[in-house]
């Protein structure tokens, strides 16, 4: 049985695209700040874990579960502050609508492992980040499903 690579560049292409296909970001980065993102609402995205998934895999290949974790920011004294948590959690719906309608990311992957049936499912937690500015913040958690990935032998 042949594996391929863990092919990031391809995963992470195909799930940021449905962040700018939205019309709702300011910035889509491909990588997690490590200073103040900027104004707007912005979406960033990272690998955040990678585990072998036993009950995919086989006698000769491995497959494997790439958690990606993507985070929504906007600046929490956005004004009027109460529609803050409005447009955030907006954000978060239309990035989960679009994973869940485009589960296998174009074919670039198995599944989006929206469920949770190898770990944790598609979710988001809300919270705050600090820069030189406080940001209200949603982190998903993207699990991607590879099946193939690594080569067993003896």
């Amino acid at each position: 049985m042949s594996t391929m690579p863990l092919d990031l560049t391809t995963y992470r292409s195909a799930a940021l695209s449905h962040a700018q296909s939205l019309g709702l970001f300011d910035q889509v980065l491909g990588h997690e700040p490590v200073s103040a993102p900027g104004s707007g609402l912005i979406y960033a995205l990272w690998v955040k874990r990678i585990t072998p998934i036993p009950a995919r895999s086989g006698l000769d290949t491995m497959s494997v579960r790439l958690e990606l974790a993507g985070r929504v920011y906007i600046p929490a004294d956005t004004e009027p502050q109460d529609d803050v948590d409005v447009a955030l959690t907006a954000a978060v719906d239309g990035l989960m609508n679009a994973y869940a309608g485009d589960f296998e990311l174009g074919g670039s992957v198995a599944n989006v492992d929206l469920l949770g049936m190898h770990g944790a499912p598609l979710a988001a937690d809300f919270g705050y980040a600090r820069f030189d500015t406080t940001y209200r913040v949603a982190t998903l958690t993207v699990p991607l499903i590879i099946n193939d990935a690594w080569t067993e032998a003896p």
